[in-house]
């Protein structure tokens, strides 16, 4: 495969068309789409079709696209890290995967002490689903996998779980909401109270039903959300009541504008790195791990025993 031929490709795809893409390449606009022609018999299938005046990506074609992203991203890292090398040095580069039902917060809390190391440091981060991921570390293209459960029993790769810490889940609402419920206490005002719950398949899903179920609790559930960014958005808005780990709480208050109307620690989650060593060697790993285990999960286990004492 010719890989300027997908570069075409590429800017075809992106700018919307043909014609823009000249443009912005300087080439003829019959020099573009004889290019792109050939990569589709390189291929063996078509890329674009037809829609009214314009192109639309087929099938295959969104499938090329997302590796095209990929693919010239990298390139694109590759031009910034031999760009910045005489001025920088040799730069420590980590390699991190993210899970996508990581809350965006404490993914950036976990990450962050990565970059306060002596030396430079060049983070990258890719964020997906968690098997994609595990596959992309047993390949060596990550250095780390940062997920809200342990390897599954299905996936068949040689790595090891690292646990960084565990809290319980706090319940929040806004203005709007907490008016109609704040006349009965937790966690009563929780049934038949509107619910944006997390994704059903989720390990915090699972373990919050199972919770409303042993305390015979029915909110009336008003939304289902795989992305907790945007579960809170919705909550914030006054669409219902949504959780959030109880780590974050006085930055979920802040951030959003909503106030934690209770919580619980039978609600378990759990955050792991996932690495291929089962010693961990790599500094920006190391880092990690320590800071999770002696700040941002030590401190509401302090402020849990204090509460559980007086």
């Amino acid at each position: 495969m010719n890989y300027k031929h997908l570069h075409y490709f590429f800017q075809v795809a992106k700018l919307g068309g043909v014609l823009r893409a000249s443009e912005h390449l300087h080439m003829s606009p019959q020099t573009i789409s004889g290019q792109i022609q050939l990569l589709e018999e390189a291929l063996g299938t078509a890329l674009f079709i037809k829609s009214g005046r314009g192109l639309a990506l087929t099938d295959t074609g969104r499938l090329v696209l997302g590796y095209a992203e990929s693919i010239f991203s990298i390139g694109a890292e590759l031009e910034e890290a031999v760009r910045d090398y005489p001025s920088k040095g040799k730069l420590l580069e980590f390699r991190v995967g993210v899970a996508d039902a990581v809350p965006k917060t404490i993914a950036c809390r976990l990450i962050e002490p990565a970059s306060q190391l002596q030396e430079p440091v060049r983070i990258v981060c890719r964020e997906w689903k968690l098997d994609t991921l595990l596959g992309e570390l047993a390949l060596h293209r990550l250095d780390l996998v940062i997920s809200d459960a342990p390897i599954p029993s299905a996936v068949s790769v040689q790595a090891f779980n690292h646990k960084l810490g565990s809290c319980g889940v706090s319940f929040f609402a806004s203005p709007s909401v907490l008016s109609a419920t704040s006349t009965v206490r937790f966690p009563d005002c929780l049934d038949g109270a509107p619910m944006i719950l997390p994704a059903e398949e989720s390990a915090v899903g699972k373990r919050l039903r199972a919770w409303l179920g042993a305390k015979s609790l029915h909110p009336r559930v008003v939304a289902e959300c795989d992305d907790s960014a945007l579960a809170k958005e919705l909550g914030r808005r006054g669409m219902g009541i949504f959780v959030g780990p109880t780590v974050l709480e006085r930055d979920i208050e802040k951030q959003y504008g909503v106030r934690a109307i209770g919580a619980t620690p039978a609600v378990v989650e759990e955050f792991f790195a996932i690495s291929i060593e089962r010693r961990i060697t790599h500094p920006c790993v190391t880092a990690i791990t320590e800071a999770a285990r002696t700040r941002l999960f030590a401190e509401p286990m302090r402020r849990q025993a204090k509460r559980s004492t007086t």
